[in-house]
Formats: structure tokens, C-alpha cells, sequence
């Protein structure tokens, strides 16, 4: 692992435009409002919050798919650097060989007219990264036996396929133009518990052999605790927390990190529960509250959080959080 981040990321925002003309005045929803993270090589990374909250947004935004309203993102890999704030049609295109996306949906992701071996050919294909059909066959056939399909499955088509091999073909697609950075959206919550245990060894097994580094969202934090080095909880379009993994669960210091930590199922049916439940909804990222955006849902909420937005407080060397009275509160 480098000293420098394989992607760095300071005050981003991401703002999608809506009304104008025919249909009122021109408004903006503020999907993801002034995110600062840093991604080391060979790590993964948890982004966890409600839906809604902004997480597939920034993880499309690091991509290049969104373009950046405000902010900086900075990719960097061996000397290979990519601004995205300022990109080039042929340096995206580029810097897409690089980075890649996982998604959610293993039954909608899947072309059903194209048989698996097209699908995973399909990027070096359209990125012109082989020169013949035989490089290309060779190629595929190396990802797809590390993603533990075989040359029969690669002659069929996606309906033949159980939903966890259909999220391993899509895995192998995303690998097949050797990328350094992928972003796996949701990638398992469509999958039966055995099968995305199953699927996140794979990932785990792929990021050590391949040296990748995955920005991993989830809502499911049993699933990022087994899974992630560290974890920044993401609420209305900001980062609230961000910590190692094993900090933020034994030394929580927002009272929405401690919500979410609270309603993860207990092993034990017979045990109390203990769930925290935050009244109302996530307010509306298009007219979001003064101060702390958590204000009108926080139990903790004093007057100075309805008009002032908190900085950040470092809890320890990796572990930040935005409230006012993180030092304060027992939680």
C-alpha cells in the first residue's frame, strides 16, 4: 500500500437540476453536498446509509458517470494521475480501463440476448484492449476461472444462472479489463445470506490476488464489519463519521452511526431489543435543513445544531466525525 491515496476526494458535491421553464423555477437537488474521503490502494473502503442518502451518486461520481458540481477528485496510481473535475472525453475514456462498477441487480445487469462469454468480453471489446478474437478468448477464460465459472458456463446464456453466478458473470466483467478501482453497489443485497457469503470471500480472494481496492456501499452493516478496513457513514448528500471499522463499532460518536449500528439483527432471538428509532424521514436534499442536516431527527439536537453546521472533530489518528457534541454525548 502506498502512502498516497489511489483516490482522493476533497470537498465534492454532486447537484442534479430539476424544474426551469415549463415547470416552476430552477432547483437543484444536492444528491451529495461537500465530501472529503481518501481511498488507499488495496483497501476496502464502506460507505454506508439510508436510501437516499447519496451513496450510489458518489460512488458514480468517482467513476466519471456524474459530473462534479463542486470539489475535487484526484485518481492516482503509479504516477497515472486523473483530475475528475477536469477530464478530457479521451482521458475518461481511459480512465475508465481503470475503474470499474459492480451493480446491485444481478438479474437486470445481464444482457438476456448474449451469452456469458460475450457479456464478459464486452469491455475489451469496446475499449479496443485486445487485438484478436484468441486474446480476447484467453483473456476471458483467465477471469472467468477466477470468478470460478467454467468454459461450459460460457457458453450459455444469463437465464440458465442462479443469482449468485449471475453476480459472479458480472463480477468477471467488471474484472476483465484488469481495473485498479471498483465500486460495488449493493452487490449482495439481492442475494440469499449463504450466497453473499459466498460472494463476498470471492471479492475478498480477488482484492488480495489482483491487488484491487473496492469503495463498497452497502446498507447491511454486518455485511461491511466482515468485509471493510473502514467505513464512512454517509446522511443527506454528507459524510457524518469515518473511522477503521473495528473503531467505529466499539467507539461510535454520532448518534446516527449509533441508530444504524442499533437495528442490526442480534444472533439471539431471546435478547432485548435495542433498536434506536429516528422519527420522520431524511429531509429533502432539494431544501435541506439549516446547521446539522440530522437536527430534526437527532434526540441530542441543542439550538446551535438548527443553525450551525458542525466541522469536523478528530476522535483519534483515522477517526473523524461531524457533531458539535461528539466529545460530549454517552452514546
Amino acid at each position: 500500500m502506498t502512502d498516497k491515496p489511489l483516490i482522493s476526494v476533497s470537498n465534492l458535491s454532486v447537484h442534479f437540476s430539476i424544474g426551469g421553464k415549463l415547470f416552476g423555477p430552477k432547483r437543484f437537488v444536492r444528491a451529495v453536498d461537500n465530501v472529503s474521503i481518501d481511498i488507499a490502494a488495496g483497501t476496502f473502503f464502506g460507505l454506508v446509509g439510508e436510501s437516499g442518502s447519496g451513496k450510489t451518486t458518489l460512488g458514480r461520481a468517482l467513476l466519471g458517470v456524474y459530473p462534479l458540481a463542486g470539489g475535487h477528485a484526484q485518481f492516482s496510481d503509479n504516477g497515472v494521475e486523473y483530475d475528475l473535475s477536469n477530464m478530457s472525453a479521451a482521458e475518461l475514456k481511459d480512465y475508465r480501463k481503470r475503474c470499474q462498477l459492480i451493480f446491485q441487480d444481478p438479474y437486470a445487469a445481464l444482457s438476456p440476448r448474449m451469452t456469458v462469454r460475450d457479456i464478459i468480453a464486452e469491455p475489451l471489446e469496446v475499449m479496443k484492449l485486445t487485438s484478436s478474437r484468441k486474446e480476447t478468448d484467453e483473456r476471458v477464460r483467465e477471469v472467468a476461472a477466477k470468478c470460478r465459472l467454467n468454459l461450459e458456463h460460457l457458453r450459455r446464456f444469463p437465464h440458465a444462472f442462479s443469482g449468485g453466478q449471475r453476480q459472479r458473470i458480472s463480477i468477471a466483467r467488471a474484472l476483465v479489463c484488469n481495473p485498479r478501482f471498483l465500486v460495488a453497489d449493493e452487490c449482495v443485497a439481492a442475494l440469499d445470506v449463504s450466497i453473499q457469503a459466498d460472494i463476498l470471500n470471492l471479492l475478498n480472494s480477488l482484492q488480495k490476488e489482483m491487488g484491487l481496492t473496492f469503495l463498497f456501499i452497502s446498507h447491511d452493516l454486518s455485511v461491511v464489519a466482515h468485509t471493510c478496513d473502514h467505513v464512512a457513514v454517509m446522511y443527506l448528500g454528507q459524510i457524518v463519521e469515518i473511522a477503521p471499522t473495528k473503531a467505529l463499532f466499539s467507539n461510535t460518536r454520532h448518534p446516527y452511526t449509533k441508530a444504524l449500528l442499533s437495528a442490526i439483527p442480534h444472533l439471539d432471538p431471546d435478547a432485548e431489543k435495542t433498536a434506536i428509532k429516528l422519527e420522520g424521514e431524511i429531509p429533502s436534499p432539494i431544501n435541506p435543513p439549516p446547521g446539522c442536516k440530522f437536527h430534526t431527527r437527532c434526540s441530542f439536537a441543542r439550538d446551535r445544531c438548527k443553525v450551525e453546521p458542525p466541522e469536523w472533530t478528530k476522535i483519534d489518528d483515522e477517526h473523524f466525525v461531524a457533531c458539535h457534541f461528539a466529545d460530549e454525548l454517552s452514546l
